[in-house]
């Protein structure tokens, strides 16, 4: 507990919750931010996923008040929010205000009454980077929410409760992997999920290994429109398998790589190459996580540039600043395999590195990077991740 006290993210919303409240909280809230390791873009289509938790939280301080008066200063932001629990509406004009406030009205729609709160919330999750900042800040305010009124909710329950609140307020439609590994994230662990009814398992990671994750320099500036997009497609995949192998199928998890194959012709693009990169990475995601088990690095490596490929072509979410990161990365003796992470379209990519290369990784990948791309490249920034615990709330 005395890593998380020494966050910078921690001390940054100490400071300025003493500077603006007079006073200390009376908690502080941790949840991580999340790696997918392999498992992209299954989640929404009821597959697979193998994420960690890593060793960057968001910090949510915060004090109950005796009203229903909810106030919340966003320190990286210099930004703040007030609302009143009896009614919450979303933001048109400010999204970050839409996670924490569509967590208390998830909340409050299933039954459980809340306290007024004052917070101040703040980062080591950076932004549009793929490593899922929005779930971390609607795990840290759920969390911060339910300690002041005394609620115990399942971990899974909960995570269900933020997702709902990203759907509602946030306007993404996303799957339940980000919130599920905030929550769930184990030290030294993977956590291999089933999205469709969230049964789970912790797959111990192998050691003399580290994760890297390589930000492109580039927001995801499109992630959310093509993200529904892809969602939409995927949707249609369904009704189109559902009529050419002539049973009911409820996502594309329930589809073997053998049968698409024998109806892939018959489907119209980009629908069938949307499908073979979800059945296919579900197919990934089981690979990887036995090659974990048994330490097989050199597999999982592949795997991971598989995951990239399939990506890049028949999902079409990459980006030129991801394949030259990617080629960058791969460029160094001592990456097992990289892939991009998170939704794409800019964002970040991650590596599996020997831990004995980990130094002349984060030394030089940014310049070849930019070497490759030319002028006026992004600055990119490379983050060697720990895998962590998952979210916890720590009394002052």
């Amino acid at each position: 507990m005395n890593l998380l006290l020494e966050t910078k993210s921690y001390q940054r919303s100490l400071e300025r919750f003493h500077q603006i409240f007079g006073t200390n909280p009376e908690i502080v809230a941790f949840a991580p931010g999340r790696v997918n390791l392999i498992g992209e873009h299954t989640d929404y289509n009821e597959g697979f996923v193998l994420p960690i938790a890593v060793d960057l939280f968001l910090c949510v301080a915060a004090r109950p008040r005796n009203d229903r008066t909810v106030r919340v200063i966003a320190a990286d932001l210099d930004d703040w929010d007030e609302f009143d629990l009896d009614e919450i509406v979303r933001d048109d004009n400010t999204n970050w205000r839409n996670y924490h406030r569509g967590v208390a009205w998830a909340i409050q729609q299933n039954g459980i009454g809340l306290k007024g709160i004052d917070a101040v919330v703040a980062s080591d999750i950076p932004i549009g980077a793929g490593l899922s900042s929005s779930a971390a800040i609607e795990v840290g305010f759920a969390m911060t929410f339910l300690y002041f009124v005394s609620a115990d909710v399942p971990q899974p329950t909960l995570a269900q409760w933020c997702q709902l609140a990203e759907h509602k307020f946030a306007g993404v439609q996303c799957g339940i992997m980000d919130q599920m590994i905030a929550l769930m994230g184990k030290a030294d662990h993977a956590l291999l999920l089933d999205c469709r009814d969230l049964s789970h398992r912790h797959v111990p990671l192998p050691k003399g290994i580290a994760f890297v994750v390589a930000d492109t320099g580039v927001p995801r500036t499109l992630a959310a429109s093509e993200y529904n997009i892809r969602l939409q497609q995927c949707k249609e995949a369904v009704q189109w398998l559902s009529k050419l192998l002539e049973r009911p199928i409820k996502s594309l998890r329930d589809v073997a790589l053998e049968e698409l194959g024998q109806v892939f012709n018959e489907m119209p693009e980009p629908i069938r190459r949307r499908a073979r990169h979800v059945i296919t990475e579900n197919n990934r995601v089981w690979a990887f996580q036995q090659a974990m088990r048994e330490g097989a690095l050199k597999r999982a490596g592949s795997l991971l540039l598989a995951s990239h490929a399939s990506l890049r072509d028949d999902y079409e979410v990459s980006s030129r600043e991801l394949d030259a990161m990617v080629k960058a990365l791969m460029s160094i003796d001592g990456v097992l395999g990289a892939r991009l992470t998170g939704a794409g379209f800019g964002g970040a990519c991650l590596a599996m590195v020997r831990k004995d290369a980990l130094e002349k990784v984060l030394k030089e990948v940014a310049s070849r990077y930019k070497i490759a791309l030319g002028n006026g490249s992004p600055e990119p920034k490379l983050i060697a991740t720990n895998s962590s615990n998952g979210a916890i709330v720590q009394k002052l």
